[in-house]
């Protein structure tokens, strides 16, 4: 089974996705956005727009997460934002096509609630500037930009199965996931110091440094 979590840049994919897979026995995060990434350093910096323009993000993603799902015995969590819904037919939709079991959801939320957690990525976008490597202007990011657009676009039936995650933890999505999904993860037991450390853990992992 792939579980595609998708949703505003911002929205807790990433963090829903581990906090699933960490539970889930014998599942793996398996992340596009890595793809995207390599196949911008490919390119001169000025030739790096949104990797998702790019036909071999597409199939490259299809082809991955193909190979992964044929070969890996347990469920594959894939956190990525696709608003554009050709890409998502040749995605998602491709996927399907192949015969895999993609269950998918989205993650919505207020627009105030993202930018309140876009907002906890400005400390690494600093550290970025003050280290002379590239990194958005104070207050603007692609994320703050797309946002709106993300959430019109995110809303349709297109890209249900929708999930409200104004008022609910990391552990309380990931377990509606699971729930709709038909899985079954193990009990979430950090504590609120460890809980935090993880999350940590998993922004320090997602960071760029080019």
């Amino acid at each position: 089974m792939l579980v595609w979590i998708n949703g505003p840049f911002g929205g807790g994919k990433t963090q829903t996705a581990h906090n699933l897979a960490r539970r889930l026995p014998g599942a793996a995060v398996c992340d596009p956005e890595h793809l995207g990434f390599g196949l911008h350093r490919m390119l001169p910096p000025a030739l790096r727009g949104d990797f998702q323009d790019l036909p071999a993000w597409r199939t490259g993603t299809v082809d991955m997460l193909a190979l992964a799902a044929r070969r890996h015995p347990g469920p594959l969590i894939v956190p990525m934002t696709v608003t554009e819904p050709g890409y998502f037919t040749e995605t998602v939709g491709r996927l399907r096509e192949l015969g895999h079991d993609v269950r998918h959801f989205t993650l919505l939320a207020d627009r105030a609630t993202v930018l309140r957690r876009l907002a906890e990525r400005e400390p690494v976008h600093h550290l970025r500037r003050l280290a002379r490597l590239p990194a958005p202007p104070q207050g603007e990011s692609f994320a703050v930009r797309r946002l709106d657009d993300c959430l019109h676009r995110l809303a349709a039936p297109a890209f249900a199965t929708h999930l409200h995650t104004d008022r609910l933890t990391v552990t309380q999505v990931a377990d509606r996931i699971a729930r709709l999904a038909g899985l079954h993860p193990r009990p979430d037991t950090d504590s609120a110091p460890r809980a935090a450390l993880r999350r940590a853990a998993v922004k320090l992992r997602a960071l760029r440094l080019d």
